[in-house]
């Protein structure tokens, strides 16, 4: 197994079980009182609406807002670091129909990686900060991912394998 393969399988199955293993605790330790906060704010926003307090609805309804924008970044993150690892995988099954010289292969199967680790993490601190870094990471990782799936793709078009 060549060095870019084995970035690409050890990667794809340590950020699959990574990304599992996340699954598991936020649904064993968090997912619950997140749930029980979104609903609980959505439910008290109805009654403070029924009751024509405006202000008091409006309040609710922002605590429901980002209460749920929290647990979607916390489902986002865990599906897309099983996502991207199963792309990992893949790509590492399919390594050697690249069409590119090895140095290039391993710097791709780097930069993937790299953007499978990154762009999720960017997302989950996102959930704690809604500045620039949390944003900028999830940002720079996207563009790894892109980035590096495209110099596959073109190793793909290229056809056959090449080992120069």
């Amino acid at each position: 197994m060549k060095s870019g393969k084995q970035v690409l399988i050890i990667g794809g199955i340590a950020l699959a079980l990574w990304g599992m293993s996340y699954g598991l605790w936020y649904a064993v330790f968090a997912e619950h009182q997140a749930l029980d906060g979104i609903g609980s704010s959505l439910a008290a926003s109805f009654g403070e609406a029924a009751q024509r307090h405006v202000e008091s609805a409006d309040a609710r309804l922002d605590q429901y807002r980002e209460a749920k924008y929290v647990y979607d970044r916390h489902v986002d993150v865990h599906s897309h670091w099983i996502g991207l690892a199963m792309l990992l995988l893949i790509l590492g099954i399919a390594y050697d129909q690249i069409a590119l010289s090895e140095r290039w292969k391993l710097l791709l199967a780097v930069e993937l990686l790299i953007g499978a680790i990154v762009f999720p993490l960017g997302v989950l601190l996102q959930t704690s900060s809604h500045g620039p870094l949390p944003r900028g990471l999830a940002i720079a990782g996207s563009v790894l991912v892109i980035g590096s799936l495209v110099g596959m793709n073109v190793g793909f078009m290229r056809g056959g394998a090449k080992d120069s």
